[in-house]
């Protein structure tokens, strides 16, 4: 029986959006097979910015052109005014609650409480990023954060949810961007509690997972992303931002202007990854 297999996209800002699509555009560079096994995988989940990039090489647009658009000089993103400061404020008081629903909904509710740009205008800009707004013909999987039950929804192309509204919700960082509404239900960061989600793909015997940020970055909420690879029920080979790819992703990652590095960094991590991603797959 063939293995079941899933690409797993983390959360990380725009920085993270741009890494991602450097790091495929990279493995591809070495091995164009090896990049596309990776974006044939039988399962895409995507969380925050992760979504967009699920979203994006589902759409039949070639990694050469979303590679290009990350390090065009010109870009539909828009800058939210805030920092990581801010958000992490904006947490402090939620992480008195034990329990991780509690948390997120105490969130959730200063995340309505949030100056951002109007919802629309927000919608405007994920509308921007995906080639297409409809769902592929393909298991995809977007994770967002209900902010009034506190727990995590998936949406794919059967919940009855546009894909450019399941990927705002999945990006709609909290202080920083508002809170998207759908069916009458508001929904925030699908990161709020974890940046990959990999139980989304539990149902996987194998999973790639492409994390923009350090291997021992801390979690507010647990042990973290590599805890997470660790205890994966099936095989999973995580690929962590390197130092030269951190340095490239500056002090913020909602910042549009580290964009371009972080791409350029991401491809030459891609070269270096390619290697050890091929002996992950051919071993799994």
């Amino acid at each position: 029986m063939t293995a079941k297999r899933a690409l797993v996209l983390a959360g990380g800002g725009v920085v993270g959006i741009a890494w991602e699509t450097g790091i495929l555009r990279g493995i591809a560079d070495e091995s164009p097979s090896l990049a596309q096994a990776l974006l044939d995988s039988d399962v895409l989940v995507g969380t925050s910015a992760g979504s967009t990039v699920a979203a994006q090489i589902s759409s039949g647009c070639g990694l050469e052109d979303l590679f290009a658009a990350q390090v065009a000089e010109t870009s539909t993103e828009i800058d939210p005014g805030v920092g990581v400061d801010d958000i992490t404020d904006l947490f402090l008081a939620a992480m008195a609650e034990p329990d991780i629903a509690r948390k997120r909904q105490r969130i959730g509710a200063a995340a309505l409480l949030a100056d951002t740009v109007p919802e629309p205008v927000r919608r405007k800009v994920i509308a921007k990023r995906l080639p297409s707004h409809d769902w592929p013909a393909r298991d995809m999987r977007i994770t967002a954060i209900d902010i009034t039950t506190g727990k995590r929804v998936v949406f794919d192309r059967d919940s009855g949810v546009g894909l450019v509204d399941a990927v705002a919700a999945s990006c709609a960082v909290p202080g920083a961007w508002p809170p998207v509404s759908i069916k009458e239900r508001r929904y925030m960061d699908g990161g709020i509690g974890s940046t990959i989600n990999l139980e989304v793909a539990d149902d996987c015997d194998t999973a790639v997972v492409l994390v923009p940020s350090g291997v021992s970055a801390p979690s507010p909420f647990g042990d973290g992303p590599a805890a997470e690879i660790a205890a994966f029920g099936g095989a999973a080979h995580g690929i962590f931002a390197d130092g030269e790819s951190l340095a490239a992703f500056g002090s913020n990652p909602l910042d549009p202007r580290c964009r371009a590095a972080s791409a350029m960094a991401g491809r030459a991590q891609g070269r270096r990854e390619a290697l050890a991603v091929a002996a992950f797959l051919s071993s799994a």
